[in-house]
């Protein structure tokens, strides 16, 4: 079983987290949510409180969305409205093309490049994360320091509660599930548009500094960008991003 906060009533809607996120992500949301929607955050396997995919297997965005299809079989239901952020709209797709969606959000949806990204060069940023845990709840009790650890996701990180923050950082740095899926991701394109039936809804954030808008998305799909947002948006407008997957899930054109 994946852990999960689950609130509210009506259709169920699922939320999952980006990359190297955990839960935390969505909570700015869900009591705006829940007001219409039975709404089920999780934690994909190997991040926050649900453990690594059985024996070693990689984590694809293919077998985490299998992973969440299981939790939904445990939890009785068949369909639901899938949101998700950066990897997690490419889970959320994932869902779509298996046939266990209703509809998708995706905010800044991995996956949808021309060409498979390779491995990122660079300094191990987790690596010095990990240094620098036992500082972290001092680091980020400040709005300085929330916008030095946090400004390549969040467009306005001094908006993030400091719990929420170090909540945030820690998943990023210390989640067993991190190295697999950033690896599965990069290597892959999201592909089988055509085996998907639901309505699509794609946000792109204006400040987001790590997810570039494609030039094209498949025939359909309804596109628009979360103004003054970064790549993780839900702290930097709660209202504005819950509006528009309520209106996704109502069907409605944003």
């Amino acid at each position: 079983m994946l852990n999960h906060v689950r609130r509210g009533g009506g259709e169920p809607l699922v939320l999952i987290h980006p990359l190297g996120g955990e839960l935390v992500v969505w909570e700015p949301l869900l009591d705006l949510l829940a007001r219409e929607r039975d709404v089920i955050a999780v934690d994909l396997p190997g991040f926050g409180g649900s453990a690594p995919l059985a024996g070693g297997a990689p984590p694809t965005p293919q077998l985490l969305a299998e992973s969440v299809a299981a939790f939904l079989d445990w939890l009785e239901i068949e369909r639901a409205h899938v949101a998700g952020n950066s990897l997690g709209g490419w889970v959320a797709l994932e869902l779509a093309k298996a046939g266990r969606a209703l509809s998708v959000t995706g905010l800044s949806t991995a996956g949808l490049w021309k060409r498979p990204l390779g491995p990122r060069p660079g300094a191990d940023v987790r690596q010095i994360g990990r240094r620098l845990l036992p500082l972290l709840p001092v680091l980020l009790r400040s709005a300085q320091g929330r916008r030095l650890l946090l400004r390549s996701s969040v467009g306005h990180p001094e908006r993030v509660p400091p719990a929420a923050a170090l909540r945030l950082v820690r998943s990023y740095v210390t989640s067993p599930g991190f190295e697999g899926a950033n690896a599965a991701m990069r290597a892959a394109v999201f592909s089988g548009v055509e085996r998907i039936r639901v309505p699509v809804t794609l946000a792109w954030a204006e400040l987001d500094r790590l997810v570039r808008r494609p030039r094209e998305t498949a025939p359909g799909w309804r596109t628009l960008v979360l103004t003054g947002c970064g790549h993780i948006p839900t702290w930097d407008d709660p209202e504005q991003v819950a509006q528009l997957l309520l209106q996704a899930t109502r069907g409605q054109t944003p």
